[in-house]
């Protein structure tokens, strides 16, 4: 069988296993079936597309939105390399799934601005999907509105052109899009549950997301959200086109 790919660029270790482990355990692949790329630690390396299931990229520290002389070295070569393969991903309409920094990676390439506008505190929000949502195969089974975890600092103003927006929350206009047929991009995270959040709002409390000293508040917050649903997109994906 062919391997799904997962682009990640998360500098701490411990935050990178989890965020595997979670892409493995809700997109129901074994390791094997789910190749890493950590791009924080080198160079994407060669891919043969034509043998790939599909491409998934998690979330990031970095913000895309920052003044390029603000960024480091590492930064705009993953954007540079992530910008690149999206060219031929497009273009090919290869199955993607971007979460997060994913979303803004992709609306960025299709001409769309990401900026601070819309940005989410940690937490949960109700995300509806729009009509074209609710007819997407990838969404089928999805209630019209579901709970979801976000936490980001910039966000895309609006849908790009070209694309389908395929979901929306009341602090963000661009929950869920999709571009052709195949390469679809969320702005919250369909990986994380609670115990996922809370390690992560842990793990970067003083990354400028909240105030610090209200993390107890906010994983109470968090942990007394409802979120049960967003996993399925992930398990959804990987059986459409593994």
């Amino acid at each position: 069988m062919r391997q799904f790919v997962l682009l990640a660029s998360r500098q701490l270790d411990g935050v990178a296993d989890e965020e595997y482990a979670a892409f493995c355990r809700f997109m129901d692949l074994p390791p094997e079936r789910l190749r890493r790329v950590r791009l924080e630690q080198g160079p994407l390396p060669d891919l043969d597309l034509d043998t790939v299931a599909g491409v998934v990229v998690g979330g990031s520290p970095f913000t895309s939105s920052d003044p390029e002389e603000t960024k480091s070295d590492v930064q705009l070569r993953v954007e540079r390399e992530i910008g690149d393969l999206l060219v031929e991903i497009c273009d090919r309409d290869l199955p993607f799934l971007g979460a997060c920094y994913g979303v803004g990676t992709l609306g960025v390439h299709l001409g769309g601005v990401v900026d601070t506008t819309f940005g989410e505190p940690a937490g949960a929000v109700p995300v509806t999907l729009t009509d074209e949502g609710r007819s997407d195969p990838l969404l089928a089974g999805m209630p019209t509105t579901f709970e979801a975890y976000v936490g980001h600092k910039e966000a895309l103003r609006e849908a790009p052109p070209g694309s389908v927006l395929l979901a929306s929350s009341p602090t963000a206009p661009v929950q869920m899009l999709r571009y052709r047929r195949n390469v679809y991009a969320t702005q919250f995270h369909p990986e994380l549950d609670a115990e996922g959040i809370v390690s992560r709002l842990l793990a970067y409390r003083h990354e400028g997301y909240f105030d610090p000293a209200e993390v107890d508040a906010v994983v109470a917050r968090v942990r007394s959200a409802n979120v049960i649903h967003t996993g399925r997109i992930l398990k959804r994906f990987a059986a459409l086109y593994g």
